[in-house]
């Protein structure tokens, strides 16, 4: 396995700490040699293990990430593939089921594991808040020490909650998420700490597994498209790496088109699509969705390459239609955090402007669970954020008397 960038093709030792190409390109994980379709056989074969190893959802299909026997894991990655009422061949893969409630659990796995073989004492992120919670706790795990970058005042409480109960050291920054990207970088590398944050090639093999797992799900019938939030773009890079390796090794024959979405107050990449990907501009991100509300993300370059190679889209949606959609999950049972629902939100615009036909088999990444957020779930049912007025009845106050309680229950099931 070697790092090679994506830009100019120079290939560097996997051993050989660097998050860039000297031109400045992004790197990538290459494998020594991809599996063949038998390998299918050995990761069912794997299922009924009782070694933590195989009952994670990432190191199941070590073949594909690295070649790790004892990896730091919970285990992580054994998360639902759900079928969603609101219309037929519509799924929903909930990451959020992971064991600090987000995605980043899956590449984090990989991430910690590298960098404990590595020999490092101390691992550092940039975050919106779900990437400081995963390294937080696998570096616990790991016994290594964990430094987090926040920018001040915009991490949901549930994510700042884990990150320091896990016993992270935290950095809370002047500024936004793209300042607190900025400055971690110079950190690690000035410092000698591992950078766990995706532009870290490492951390992606662990998050590619995310397609892998859904596609194990589906039996290996790939989806029409898989629908994914878009913030710093690690995941998009990640599908469509998953997707090109898996073809290459002869396992799935059809590419699903990635269409990933971003909040219109976060949608340098969506702008980007929409010129072509001629140019790129940063921009000063502003949204409800906390957990992409990234206005500079690292890995565009790897993104556009996953949207080119799948016949892929970018979309972006509104606060206003991310939040409708939030509501919609969250009353299937599914809760999830803004960004999550990003993904429906994305669906119904796609719909409707005909990109995505009603025939079409399709499948979500929920990349959160409802409880990284819980302040905007209080906002919306208390009636507190204009246009979500139907929930005014849905928190009664009474006095604790047994028979206004009866009243107002013949209410409610009537």
């Amino acid at each position: 396995m070697k790092l090679k960038c994506i830009k100019c093709g120079k290939e560097y030792s996997l051993d050989d700490v660097r998050y860039r190409c000297d031109c400045g390109g992004l790197l990538e994980v290459t494998q020594k040699e991809l599996p063949g379709p038998q390998i299918v056989s050995v990761w069912d074969s794997r299922l009924g293990s009782k070694k933590a190893v195989d009952q994670s959802g990432v190191w199941r299909y070590r073949e594909m990430v690295l070649d790790e026997e004892n990896p730091v894991t919970f285990p992580e990655g054994k998360t639902n593939l759900y079928t969603l009422p609101v219309r037929k061949g519509l799924f929903a893969k909930h990451e959020g089921e992971n064991p600090t409630g987000s995605f980043k659990d899956r590449g984090m796995t990989a991430g910690i594991t590298f960098a404990k073989k590595l020999g490092f004492r101390a691992v550092a992120c940039a975050s919106t808040g779900n990437t400081s919670a995963s390294m937080a706790a696998y570096a616990a795990r790991a016994g290594l020490k964990a430094i987090v970058f926040l920018p001040s005042g915009k991490v949901a409480a549930g994510k700042l909650a884990q990150a320091l109960a896990y016993g992270s050291t935290i950095f809370e920054i002047n500024g936004d998420f793209d300042d607190a990207m900025r400055i971690v970088v110079n950190i690690s590398q000035d410092m000698g700490i591992y950078l766990l944050n995706s532009l870290n090639p490492v951390r992606l093999e662990g998050q590619k597994t995310i397609v892998i797992d859904m596609l194990s799900q589906l039996d290996w019938e790939p989806p029409d498209w898989i629908i994914v939030p878009g913030g710093n773009l690690g995941n998009t890079s990640a599908f469509g790496k998953a997707l090109r390796e898996l073809k290459m090794a002869g396992i799935i024959e059809k590419l699903p088109r990635i269409a990933t979405i971003q909040a219109e107050g976060a949608s340098p990449f969506y702008k980007s699509f929409k010129n072509g990907f001629k140019s790129f501009e940063p921009m000063k991100a502003e949204t409800v969705a906390t957990a992409i509300r990234i206005g500079n993300p690292v890995n565009f370059e790897k993104a556009k390459n996953s949207i080119i190679f799948t016949n892929g889209v970018v979309e972006s949606v509104s606060d206003r239609e991310i939040l409708e959609a939030k509501v919609s999950l969250d009353s299937a049972g599914i809760g999830v955090e803004p960004a999550s629902a990003a993904t429906h939100a994305g669906l119904r615009k796609l719909e409707q402007s005909g990109i995505i036909k009603p025939h079409e088999k399709v499948v979500l990444v929920l990349t959160g669970n409802l409880l990284k957020d819980p302040d905007i779930v209080k906002r919306i049912h208390s009636n507190e954020i204009e246009g979500f007025e139907r929930f005014k009845d849905q928190i009664i106050k009474v006095n604790p008397e047994l028979d206004e309680i009866k009243s107002r229950l013949r209410e409610v099931i009537q």
